[in-house]
Formats: structure tokens, C-alpha cells, sequence
């Protein structure tokens, strides 16, 4: 148990900055993409293939992913990651060659599935620990970090050509986040629910379940801000004035619902706001494709802005009452969905038009839902159970004999907010 509200905020702002460094790095080389394909004189597919090596390494990852985590611990997993992270950043901005962009790639997807495992452990943690949802917020944070990152690009870039110099000032940034992270992470991870849940063997069915939705969630979103402003463009006939509003309608809409998402889980249930959320994401979206124009699309980008915002959380609450084994698994199948999503629906647009490709996104959105109805939710509760238990605050997990004899945290509106950090 968490003794104190002041420990409770601080371990908060201490994961919530690792939510923002992932966030920061990862909006900050792609924000560059168009220097890095310069540079290397790639064409188009070949920035494609750079794009995938990056998701292939997420997806190879979830084996090294588990046994880190289950000798390192989210904590020091954290820490090795992120320090993984700004080397990465370091070789990226001074790489000259092809094959060696490549490999660098394929480390980021790996690197980013261990600190994607291990900042939703840490979240997940406290809120069983502390009784209070919180991992809303937190992803909230991952976005705030990419949409900082992007305006340092754009800054960096009216400042300085060179990738070094600005991946540079950008692992300083990152430093800072991972000296406020340092102040409060949580020393302990949650245990398992059962003897094995945190050894690597073959996922169990509810495991595959909730990989599946987060995947298809990360898909989802990944997608949206990389297909979002051609589409505008090429397809609804939006000027060049109006086509980013497409990616600020879906981020601004993710973020805003975000600080209110906890409130919504607690209220609801996690089964509830995933299925909700995958049908009116991806409904909203199939409308727009449908009717076409200006309006329709920013109304159904909103909708899928508003319909995700709440599932990736609630996706990694429900793993992480399945034990690291599970949790971890399920991260990295959500980071190769973010990296590899966007590449494939570019794969399916070449082949067919971009209205399919969109229409695939809108998919996966409502597989998040179909998904959602086989994920058992509540340990104890069958395959699509509704469990109350999703709707209260949860219990503490059993601890040792020191931290059974600490009191319980008081629940109090959070300082963020009440919703936000």
C-alpha cells in the first residue's frame, strides 16, 4: 500500500513522466522522417521498410520483454530502457547508412516495447495499490509528450538542419523526464495471480484476447495520425490550410477525453468503456468514409479520438490483474500495432485507394470491440463477465507482512484536476 496521498502524487508524476518520454521520443525522429529519408536518399517504400523494422522489433520482443521483466523489474527495466532509448536517438540522428538505419530501427521497436511494458506495470501497480484509477491519465501523458516533441521539431527545424543537433537537445529533454521519473517510480511490481503468471510460456486464451484488442486498438490510433491529413487532402478535398485539422482533431479529442476517462472506468467498468469505445470509433469513422467531405471526416476522426481514448488504458489495467507474463506480452503485441499499423494500412491504400485503407482502420476499431466480449475482465469472472468489480475501486493486492501493516491511502479527488496530470 501507498502510506500517504503526497506518496501517491508522487509516484503519479513519476510514471507519468515515462508515459511523456516515450511519447516524446517516438513524435521526435518521426517528425523528422522527411530529413531521415533525405539523408539516406530512400524512396518511398524503402522509408516504408525503415517504418516496419521498427514494428518487427516490437513484435520480436516480448520474450526478451518478459524475462526482463521478470528479473529486472518495471523499475530498473525503466531506467535501462530509456537510457537504450537516447543512444537510439543519438545513432539515428548520425546514421549514413541504409542497413545500419535499419537495424537502429528494429533496437527503437525493441527498447520501446520493454519501456512500454514497464511504464504500464508501474501504472497498473499503482492503481491496485492505491485503489484509484490513474492509467487514463497517465496515457494522457504519452500523448502530451508527442504533441511537446513536435513542437520542439518544428522549433529545431527553423533553427538547425542537422538531425544530430536537434536529437541532441531532444535527449536532454528526455533527461530531465527521467530525473522527475527517479523521485517516485514504485520499487515493487504487482505478483501474480498464480504460480506461473510471470514466466515465459505459451499465452493463455484471455492473454491472446486482450493482445488482440490492445493491437487492434494501437492499429487504430497509429494510423489515424499518419493517414489522417492525406486523407483530408487526397480524398475529402480539404485545402492544405484545413488538412491538419484532421490530426488535431483526433489528439485534441483523445487528450480531452483522457482527463476524464478514470472517472468514466470507475463509473462504467473497463468492458463496458472498450466496447463502447471500438463501436463509436469505428462506426463513426465507417460514416465518414461513407458520406465523404470536409465535416463528415472531422466529425469521424472526433469520433475515433473520443471512442479509443479510454481502451488502451483500460486494456492494460485488465492484463496487468493477469500477471507481468501477460502484461507484457500484451504491451509489446500494443507497440507492434502502433508501429507496424500504419505502414500496412499505407501497403493496402497502394494496392486499392486510400477509402480502403481508411475503412481497414475502422476495422480494427470494431475488432477492438468483438475482441472486448471474450476478454475475461475480472479474475473469477467468465469470458465477456461485466464484473462490478471493474466499476469500484479495487482492492490491494497481497503484499508482504511490512506492507500489510501500513494503512490504507485515503481516496481523494485527484490533485490533476480531479482527471489530468
Amino acid at each position: 500500500m501507498l502510506p500517504t496521498v503526497d506518496a501517491f502524487r508522487r509516484s503519479q508524476i513519476a510514471i507519468a513522466a515515462l508515459f511523456c518520454f516515450l511519447g516524446f521520443h517516438y513524435a521526435t525522429w518521426a517528425s523528422r522522417l522527411p530529413a531521415i529519408k533525405a539523408r539516406l536518399d530512400l524512396s518511398a517504400s524503402e522509408l516504408g521498410v525503415l517504418l516496419l523494422a521498427c514494428g518487427a522489433g516490437a513484435a520480436m520482443s516480448f520474450p526478451l520483454v518478459a524475462v526482463l521483466m521478470q528479473r529486472l523489474g518495471s523499475r530498473r527495466l525503466a531506467f535501462l530502457s530509456a537510457l537504450v532509448l537516447g543512444a537510439i536517438l543519438l545513432a539515428l540522428g548520425a546514421v549514413s547508412s541504409y542497413p545500419l538505419a535499419l537495424a537502429i530501427m528494429c533496437a527503437d521497436g525493441i527498447a520501446c516495447a520493454c519501456l512500454n511494458a514497464a511504464m504500464n506495470g508501474q501504472g497498473a501497480a499503482l492503481e491496485v495499490r492505491s485503489g484509484r484509477k490513474t492509467l487514463a491519465k497517465l496515457h494522457a501523458m504519452f500523448s502530451g509528450g508527442a504533441l511537446c516533441a513536435a513542437l520542439c521539431s518544428s522549433g529545431m527545424t527553423l533553427m538547425t538542419a542537422s538531425l544530430l543537433v536537434h536529437f541532441t537537445v531532444a535527449i536532454v529533454v528526455l533527461a530531465l523526464l527521467m530525473g522527475v521519473a527517479r523521485t517516485g517510480l514504485l520499487a515493487e511490481d504487482l505478483p501474480s495471480p498464480s504460480q506461473d503468471g510471470g514466466r515465459l510460456g505459451l499465452p493463455s486464451r484471455v492473454t491472446i484476447w486482450l493482445g488482440g484488442a490492445l493491437a487492434f486498438g494501437t492499429v487504430t490510433e497509429g494510423s489515424m495520425t499518419d493517414w489522417s491529413a492525406l486523407y483530408m487532402t487526397e480524398i475529402a478535398g480539404a485545402s492544405a490550410e484545413i488538412a491538419p485539422m484532421g490530426i488535431a482533431v483526433v489528439s485534441v479529442m483523445m487528450v480531452l477525453a483522457r482527463l476524464f476517462a478514470d472517472g468514466w472506468r470507475t463509473r462504467w467498468g473497463d468492458r463496458r468503456i472498450v466496447l463502447a469505445g471500438g463501436v463509436l470509433a469505428g462506426s463513426g469513422l465507417a460514416g465518414a468514409l461513407l458520406l465523404g467531405g470536409v465535416a463528415p471526416a472531422l466529425i469521424g476522426f472526433g469520433c475515433v479520438g473520443l471512442g479509443m481514448a479510454a481502451v488502451t488504458p483500460s486494456i492494460y489495467a485488465a492484463a496487468a490483474k493477469h500477471g507481468p507474463g501477460a502484461l507484457t506480452i500484451v504491451a509489446a503485441m500494443g507497440v507492434t500495432g502502433l508501429l507496424a499499423g500504419p505502414p500496412a494500412i499505407g501497403f493496402v491504400s497502394d494496392a486499392t485507394s486510400l477509402v480502403w485503407g481508411m475503412g481497414v482502420v475502422a476495422a480494427s476499431a470494431l475488432l477492438v470491440s468483438l475482441c472486448a466480449t471474450q476478454i475475461r475482465w475480472s479474475l473469477g469472472a467468465g469470458p465477456g463477465a461485466d464484473a462490478d468489480a471493474d466499476a469500484r475501486p479495487a482492492s490491494p493486492v497481497s503484499l508482504d507482512a511490512s506492507e500489510r501493516a501500513t494503512p490504507s491511502l485515503p481516496v481523494r479527488p485527484s490533485p490533476f484536476t480531479g482527471q489530468e496530470l
